[in-house]
């Protein structure tokens, strides 16, 4: 039972502090460095469910994240939902749109599903940057009379935060429960060899379609908020590629098919990056420092700062999955 698991009260209470530290000190600042490293763990963590647990590689993961992003703006600003309303909405909306799509590209393996998930990509931006409810490639943007229903701008701004928080536990709470069911071991299957797993009677396509769907469902939702905090989305943002690749670098540096190691990787990554971006003479080399990262992983860590963890002091895998 997932209760008993130790991290499962681990990720409870580190998002109590994700609540409680900005809170208690009321500084803006840190909360939104805190908002930016919960959305890349929650990107991290739902990207795991893949790359991690099937083994599939999504360089369009960020595809989910920016059609919730638009998806929930929409139904929240221009229709005048309930935010978190429209966030579920939007959540369904993609996930549904994710399983359309996974039982048609999730037939291609390896390098021809990851190619085929950076076409899903570019044809989704190119359909929402003509699409004029949304704002064609202008995007759409929201107004502060749109903030009055959760008591103006800045009120509003914490409410989105303590929202994200709620979404960052449970993506980790949703890998943890995932890897240790019985679809789980069907996804660790698919994993290790997708011929053998049909052979022992896993259906493999329903399999990943469902994870697939399941793993845009979170992220969407995520999205709807972040945009909605920002107050604009356009297509160059919602759906940029290397936003995607530094997911599959977060992952890869914390430890692929691990809950933990998701979040790590998210953490530090975020951290690393917002460091790099604010320095006057680092700001450009963000990039060639991740793809370094990730060079150094994939060469003497493979399995990540969890992995390296586990060989030190194999009882840790008692405690942090």
């Amino acid at each position: 039972m997932i209760l008993r698991r130790p991290f499962f009260w681990l990720v409870l209470l580190a998002s109590a502090l994700f609540v409680f530290i900005p809170l208690r000190s009321n500084n803006v600042l840190l909360r939104e460095d805190l908002i930016l490293v919960a959305v890349a763990i929650i990107l991290a963590s739902n990207l795991n469910l893949m790359i991690g647990y099937t083994g599939y590689v999504n360089f369009g993961n960020i595809i989910f994240f920016g059609l919730g992003g638009y998806v929930g703006l929409y139904l929240a600003t221009v229709r005048g939902w309930n935010l978190m309303l429209a966030a579920v909405v939007a959540g369904v909306a993609v996930s549904l749109f994710a399983l359309l799509f996974g039982l048609a590209i999730l037939r291609l393996r390896g390098a021809y599903f990851a190619l085929a998930t950076i076409g899903v990509l570019e044809a989704v931006q190119a359909f929402v940057s003509n699409f004029n409810p949304w704002g064609r490639a202008t995007g759409m943007y929201v107004s502060f009379s749109a903030y009055q229903p959760l008591g103006g701008a800045m009120r509003a701004l914490w409410i989105t935060y303590y929202l994200i928080i709620a979404v960052m536990a449970l993506s980790l709470i949703l890998s943890l429960a995932i890897k240790n069911s019985k679809f789980g071991l069907g996804l660790f299957a698919i994993r290790e060899d997708e011929d053998a797993a049909v052979v022992l009677g896993v259906n493999a396509t329903v399999y990943k379609a469902i994870i697939y769907s399941v793993s845009a469902f979170l992220p969407a939702i995520a999205g709807t908020l972040m945009f909605y905090k920002n107050g604009m989305i356009d297509p160059s943002i919602a759906f940029e590629l290397t936003l995607s690749i530094e997911a599959i670098v977060m992952l890869m540096l914390g430890g692929q098919g691990t809950v933990m190691g998701a979040a790590l990787g998210g953490g530090l990554y975020e951290t690393l990056r917002s460091y790099l971006l604010t320095s006057p003479k680092l700001s450009s080399f963000h990039l060639v420092i991740a793809g370094g990262l990730l060079l150094l992983v994939v060469l003497f860590a493979p399995g990540g700062l969890i992995g390296w963890l586990y060989r030190l002091a194999p009882r840790a895998r008692k405690v942090i999955e």
